[in-house]
């Protein structure tokens, strides 16, 4: 799994287990999960869907577990069996985002984002996202408009700092990419002060 990959899933990590829901009750899944052993999460997850299969937080939180193991397939499988329960779900649309890009289905990962960008209360990392398909799918200017809208919801949004300024260096407009990396370095952000050393001296 790529660096942009594992990044968006920590991100996402954060937020996930009880934030479909908001479900107080730690299941089995979520405590394993939450200790960093995902094939006894799913194991968890499995056995507590076989009496509530509904579930959504049971659903999502086996989608992640499946998700840090690599079985994007199965993680997949059952994010969208949790999308069908609440379509304006957006930490399942991130989630199904973040498998497409990483399987470089773009065209779907942006649609997904957008959704996600779409739903009230959304986070920066739906605009983020968004930015990331529209890279690359070869529409810069408008990844250059998410990943502002994603900075504007977010000011310490590091990697949104950094993808924009890599994107102005392709666009050449370097001057506007070095704002992006001081600032993106001002957050330690990685890669940041090693781009701006590169392109900005």
């Amino acid at each position: 799994m790529n660096k942009i990959a594992i990044y968006f899933l920590t991100l996402l990590i954060g937020s996930s287990l009880s934030a479909c829901s908001g479900s107080p009750n730690v299941s089995p899944g979520d405590a394993a999960f939450n200790k960093g052993d995902f094939s006894a999460a799913v194991t968890g997850y499995t056995e507590a869907l076989e009496t509530n299969p509904t579930d959504l937080d049971l659903l999502y939180g086996r989608g992640r577990a499946y998700q840090e193991l690599g079985k994007m397939l199965e993680a997949q499988a059952d994010f969208e069996q949790a999308l069908n329960l609440d379509p304006k779900n957006f930490q399942v649309l991130l989630s199904l985002s973040t498998i497409q890009l990483e399987q470089k289905s773009y065209a779907s990962a942006l649609l997904y984002a957008t959704k996600a960008e779409e739903i009230p209360g959304a986070p920066a990392m739906a605009s983020f996202l968004k930015g990331r398909a529209l890279h690359q799918l070869g529409m810069p200017e408008d990844a250059l408009k998410a990943y502002g809208n994603a900075i504007q919801l977010d000011k310490e949004f590091g990697q949104a700092y950094l993808n924009r300024g890599l994107l102005k260096i392709a666009l050449e407009r370097t001057k506007e990419a070095c704002e992006d990396f001081k600032l993106a370095a001002a957050l330690d952000y990685p890669g940041a002060a090693e781009n701006l050393e590169k392109y900005c001296n």
